[in-house]
């Protein structure tokens, strides 16, 4: 991806509305990721990993946001 704009010779497709509301939305969930994720790696760096006491497995971790996601879907019969 870059910065600079297009072309002036490459035609570009123009989205709808919603579908650029939606687009915006969608990068402004995946700034705000970038940015915790940044938080946290730079705790990391100006005080040293945590406790392994104070971590959750990445076990547990992975089966609440698999049920997370089951609850987000209806069960197929």
């Amino acid at each position: 991806m870059s910065d600079q704009p297009a072309p002036a010779d490459t035609a570009r497709q123009q989205l709808g509305p919603d579908a650029a509301d939606g687009l915006r939305a969608y990068a402004a969930r995946t700034r705000e990721s970038a940015d915790q994720l940044a938080a946290v790696l730079e705790d990391i760096a100006a005080n040293g990993l945590p406790a392994v006491e104070d971590c959750t497995p990445w076990e547990e971790l992975r089966e609440a946001h698999l049920a997370r996601l089951a609850a987000q879907r209806p069960a197929v019969a």
